[in-house]
């Protein structure tokens, strides 16, 4: 019989570390509560990791590298000081983003409206001015979008926003409303747009989310993502995204909480319907006087955390049914020089998307959820050290590369080049293929790739699960961010209140879905209070 060590009570307990933990420990440390966060894995931070992965005196953002929806949350205000005195810089680029086509061509997405409307302009007349009205429209309705993202789903102050939006326009503003929110990104684009260019530039954001430009819901998103970066950019933090974390974790300390990594928790104990703390693997036992939040998937929680709790059978079987999306592949390279793009206009941009276009996205997609390595996937090229020189050496550089369309178990390879065993899934030697083919574009793009290159570094699916429970079959979101699980429809859509009393579901498997925002967090932290 196993033995277990009962420690001093702590005010909340938060499993898991990351941007939500984060957000609602530091939250809940500044209002006076004792917090403990305790994380599986030997390092905090979940996806917020900077790591010398490549070469020493190379710090690469491992997973997440920019931070646009944290800066905008309403709780930003409220930790802004305190991360501020604990060292933590955000620094933002002046050119958040870009697109280059397999032809060369480049369209550059600034800050300052003016200069987008003309960029977009040059592409064809009229487009300028479009972007323009598209990104005035989630000014529009920013109060809706505001309520929905930062309060359950069915909250009353998701319906007083919807009234105040009926009592300015009547029905037919609700109606445009609902329209908006729920049309496809393509549909957008294609009607909108003279040029293929500025689609190219929007549609790989909608990857960002999770999603494809055929979804619904999806022309509302990208319209959003367009707002963010036209408004802050894509801030990193200075010296990584771990710093972040850091911060984050000594504000907690700070007031009195605590941090135990290695720390893997295994049971959430209660007493009928009631939460009273947690139990770990090395046999100690946490009691919590005030709540539980617990950042997990909803098989973790359900299946794992609380397989003997007194759960509703209704709320078992819906976490069972839960599903993941697409995996997604990170690729680090360390350079001896700054990229030299073939586009001269790229080199200080934030992150650049080389892509065909909206069919290009949307055939990438199609081949990954069909289980194929995509023939010509979308490829993501984060430039931190343009904006942030302290990554590596002076006269250095290095790349973020993300591929969002690639399968959690493939089976197959578009091009019928690389030979995939649907059995053996994500070996070494299929992800170092892989790669071959992705750095092969990339070097076209950027001619002084291969001679500069330092080192490389490449994670697949199954390494990010490995490295993150939450990544299930590589999905970075923690869950299919598709109609069947969005808004209402994600877990948790009730807010982060539990059918046990105490006991609060946070993270990117919940609502609001996937983002470094830390919403979910923030919304159970004023329900603990």
């Amino acid at each position: 019989m196993r033995t277990c060590t009962v420690t001093e009570p702590y005010d909340v307990i938060a499993v898991g570390s990351g941007i939500n933990s984060l957000v609602l420990a530091a939250l809940l440390a500044l209002k006076g509560r004792r917090v403990l966060i305790l994380e599986r894995e030997t390092t905090p931070g979940g996806c917020m990791k900077t790591e010398e992965i490549t070469v020493p005196g190379f710090r690469h953002d491992v997973f997440a590298m920019s931070v646009p929806g944290f800066v905008t949350a309403p709780h930003y205000p409220a930790l802004a000081g305190a991360l501020a005195a604990q060292g933590v810089r955000l620094l933002t680029a002046e050119h958040p983003t870009a697109v280059l086509t397999p032809a060369g061509r480049a369209l550059v997405l600034s800050r300052s409206r003016a200069d987008n409307i003309a960029a977009f302009e040059g592409c064809a007349a009229g487009d300028g001015l479009a972007f323009a009205r598209a990104v005035d429209t989630v000014a529009d309705v920013a109060g809706v979008v505001g309520a929905m993202l930062n309060n359950p789903p069915r909250s009353p102050r998701v319906l007083m926003a919807l009234a105040s939006l009926f009592r300015r326009g009547g029905a037919p503003a609700l109606d445009a409303a609902a329209h908006e929110a729920t049309e496809p990104l393509r549909v957008w684009l294609e009607r909108d747009f003279a040029s293929d260019l500025p689609p190219a530039l929007i549609a790989p954001w909608i990857l960002h989310a999770g999603m494809d430009p055929d979804a619904p819901t999806t022309a509302a998103m990208a319209r959003l993502f367009m707002a963010l970066l036209e408004q802050v950019g894509a801030p990193i933090v200075e010296g990584g995204i771990a710093a972040l974390a850091a911060g984050l974790i000594r504000i907690v300390e700070a007031h009195g909480g605590a941090l135990r990594c290695g720390e893997d928790v295994t049971r959430v104990v209660t007493r009928g319907r009631v939460v009273l703390g947690v139990e770990t693997a090395s046999g100690t036992s946490y009691r919590a006087r005030r709540a539980v939040a617990c950042d997990v998937t909803p098989q973790q929680l359900y299946g794992r955390l609380l397989c003997d709790a007194a759960v509703p059978d209704s709320v078992r079987r819906r976490a069972d049914r839960f599903s993941y999306g697409r995996g997604d592949m990170q690729i680090h390279i360390a350079l001896s020089e700054p990229p030299r793009w073939r586009a001269q206009a790229l080199g200080g941009v934030a992150l650049t998307h080389i892509t065909a276009g909206v069919n290009g996205v949307a055939r990438a997609v199609t081949e990954a959820r069909a289980g194929l390595l995509p023939a010509e996937g979308t490829i993501v090229v984060g430039q931190p050290a343009a904006t942030d020189p302290t990554r590596c050496p002076p006269g250095c550089s290095l790349l973020w590369i993300q591929l969002q369309e690639v399968p959690a178990r493939p089976t197959g390879d578009a091009l019928g080049i690389i030979p995939v065993d649907s059995a053996t899934g994500w070996t070494e030697q299929l992800k170092a293929a892989y790669a071959k083919r992705i750095v092969a574009r990339l070097a076209d793009a950027i001619p002084n790739l291969h001679e500069a290159t330092l080192g490389m570094a490449v994670l697949s699916p199954a390494d990010l699960e490995a490295r993150n429970v939450n990544l299930v079959g590589g999905d970075p979101y923690s869950g299919d961010c598709a109609l069947h699980q969005f808004h209402l429809l994600r877990s948790g859509a009730g807010g982060p209140r539990t059918a046990l009393r105490n006991l609060y579901h946070i993270g990117a498997s919940t609502h609001p879905g996937p983002s470094l925002a830390g919403m979910s967090g923030n919304m159970a932290a004023g329900l603990i209070g």
